[in-house]
């Protein structure tokens, strides 16, 4: 017999559009004798898919209730009933403290309803900042070797850690095509400019020789595509011709935290789809 008990869940599903969709959703939620805390949907017309995100709870089985859902959608419908766990987090940095620092501080302060397993780098100038938060930290040396070989020992290390997402807090390295297929929506990364504009080395002194107004920052999940991969959250700063590209790296610092504090609550409370190269954001 099903486990049957008092539970909240995240409900997320993505499937073709088809009429009656929240309807019959409903109607299971209903027949099942759970709440609707919060429900939010949306089709996109231009690929005719449906998106739905719901909050329940009550007394149900979550395999018995994914199993009635997955009976009144459509088929090759994605059907998610997620309890909210806490889920974990390893986080990539190189030597910039900034990004890193800010969630270290907001997890500690219970600000970010995270575990963060590990922090591992290329670098050790940051050894001593993580360990004042009581978190592993882990140095794997990238110099006097190929690209192939350093990630295969950081693949070593996390293969013996149980971990939800990949943090990129200022990882200042390009991951090979065979590294991010393993974790294939699974690493975030915080880009220093608002996307598509100034990819690539240095934006700040890119952004200063255009002579911008606004300058931002990006968090997107990470492709094969250099700073192409879906955007989940963006901010902007504006500044002006009084400041020289390094009072903007320091303006744009403050939004790279912003933003990749922001994305990160997103992603671990089940707010966003991937839909193609881009993401529905409840």
């Amino acid at each position: 017999m099903a486990n049957i008990e008092n539970l909240k869940a995240r409900v997320l599903i993505d499937c073709e559009d088809a009429k009656g969709l929240v309807y019959k959703t409903s109607k299971v939620f209903f027949e099942q004798n759970l709440n609707i805390e919060s429900n939010r949907e949306f089709v996109d017309p231009e690929n005719g898919r449906f998106f739905m995100r719901s909050v329940v709870s009550g007394d149900f089985s979550v395999a018995e209730l994914k199993n009635k859902l997955i009976s009144v959608l459509p088929s090759n419908a994605n059907c998610r009933v997620i309890e909210p766990n806490r889920k974990k987090i390893v986080i990539f940095v190189t030597k910039e403290s900034h990004a890193l620092g800010d969630i270290l501080i907001r997890h500690s302060d219970g600000e970010l309803d995270v575990d963060i397993v590990a922090v591992i780098a290329n670098h050790n100038t940051l050894g001593e900042l993580v360990g004042r938060f009581d978190i592993p930290f882990i140095h794997i040396c990238a110099e006097n070797i190929c690209r192939e070989e350093h990630e295969s020992s950081v693949i070593d290390i996390l293969k013996k850690i149980d971990f939800d997402y990949i943090v990129l807090a200022k990882y200042m390295r390009i991951l090979t095509p065979t590294f991010v297929s393993q974790f294939d929506g699974k690493i975030i990364n915080i880009h220093h400019s608002f996307l598509p504009a100034f990819i690539g080395a240095n934006p700040y002194k890119q952004a200063y020789d255009r002579g911008v107004k606004i300058i931002g920052a990006t968090a997107h999940f990470v492709t094969n595509d250099l700073d192409e991969g879906p955007i989940i959250a963006q901010d902007v700063v504006g500044v002006s011709h009084r400041l020289d590209w390094r009072d903007m790296q320091r303006a744009g610092r403050d939004v790279e935290k912003i933003v990749l504090s922001r994305a990160l609550s997103l992603v671990l409370n089940d707010r966003v789809f991937l839909n193609g190269n881009k993401t529905i954001v409840f």
